[in-house]
């Protein structure tokens, strides 16, 4: 196991990148099997492989300075004080005690802001970074696997060394699943799937809000690994049901189950929720432009299928919905945060939808 994790650390290697793929994949594969055989005599013994496997993939920390001092501390200082930035983050300073941490927690949470603003402090950020003789390293980078290549935000080099973020096509084709690659729209969905499993792992301000997994309460998936691991069996599950579905080719079938799915994908959140038009918003959208596609099928097919995805005044959508959330943070009082579950009208059936919504106080 130690080869592994040395293999696995070693800068600009191609061999540690295959592993690491190749093990996201067999996590992978044996997550998915979890899920079909949750009564199998070695399901502990899994669990444990897993638990392994997910400490080994887990990034490198930066040993923090013996002084404890920051180079980036003027960053982290503007970072914290600025009030539109906490319009979109809530009153949460940054809890990072390194350099490399920190570059790394304030670029994941400028993927939750909108993109102008975003864009603005990915510069201020790299303008303070290299102040202090840091260089912008595209090449350094953390691959998350999804259908797609992009550099989400680039790593550091230099006085501070840390990797970068990227999508990688490569990435999710070592997963190695039972998925139909003939299928844009199942590997959409496993590019979402493998893309969440993995996001966890390196995202500790992720919650979830799926009412399957718990109905009461959006709940940390850093603070409650249980909870993280029932929320990656139901992603699992449902992405199962849908591809069982779109290969029987019946459009009602593959509607609900696309409508099961978009809803577990939406369901990871953060507090307060990510603004729509922040690059996570736009990266959930992607799945809800896939469902309405769904519905075109359902409609072309002689059916009377109507969806709805619930924004703007609470008080104006809340007859649509049901078990919804409340915050009391994010956005403007009485409005919908975030539409978790789209409202559909299937054949004259209401399936109501479920939001996260401020509260009007």
């Amino acid at each position: 196991m130690e080869n592994l994790r040395q293999l696995l650390q070693t800068e600009n290697s191609q061999l540690a990148q295959i592993l690491r793929y190749s093990l996201h994949g067999i996590a992978a594969t044996l997550q998915q099997a979890q899920t079909e055989h949750p009564l199998d005599p070695g399901a502990k013994l899994c669990e444990e492989i897993l638990q392994e496997i997910h400490n080994l993939l887990q990034p490198k920390s930066p040993q923090p300075n013996p002084n404890n001092e920051l180079k980036l501390s003027q960053l982290k200082q503007e970072f914290d004080a600025d009030k539109d930035l906490k319009l979109y983050l809530g009153n949460n300073p940054l809890q990072s005690q390194t350099d490399a941490e920190l570059w790394n927690e304030i670029q994941r949470k400028l993927l939750r802001i909108p993109e102008e603003l975003a864009a603005t402090w990915r510069q201020r950020a790299l303008t303070l970074a290299q102040e202090i003789g840091a260089v912008e390293d595209t090449s350094n980078l953390y691959p998350l696997p999804f259908i797609r290549d992009e550099i989400i935000y680039p790593g550091l080099s230099g006085t501070i060394q840390t990797k970068g973020l990227s999508l990688s096509q490569k990435a999710l084709s070592y997963t190695q699943t039972k998925q139909n690659t003939d299928s844009k729209d199942i590997n959409l969905l496993a590019g979402y799937l493998f893309f969440c499993i993995n996001f966890i792992e390196i995202e500790p301000d992720l919650h979830h809000a799926l009412k399957s997994v718990f109905s009461f309460d959006i709940v940390s998936l850093h603070a409650k690994p249980e909870q993280q691991n029932q929320y990656i069996e139901a992603l699992t599950e449902r992405f199962q049901r849908t591809q069982k579905a779109v290969e029987n080719t019946d459009a009602l079938l593959t509607l609900r189950a696309w409508i099961d799915i978009d809803e577990a994908i939406h369901s990871l959140v953060f507090i307060p929720p990510s603004d729509r038009y922040s690059w996570w918003g736009k990266l959930q959208q992607e799945s809800r432009r896939m469902l309405k596609k769904f519905v075109d099928m359902a409609n072309n097919a002689g059916n009377d299928v109507r969806i709805r995805q619930l924004s703007g005044l609470y008080a104006d959508i809340c007859a649509l919905t049901k078990d919804d959330l409340q915050l009391d943070c994010g956005g403007n009082p009485g409005e919908v945060l975030a539409c978790l579950r789209v409202y559909a009208r299937i054949n004259q059936e209401e399936s109501p939808g479920r939001v996260i919504f401020r509260s009007s106080r």
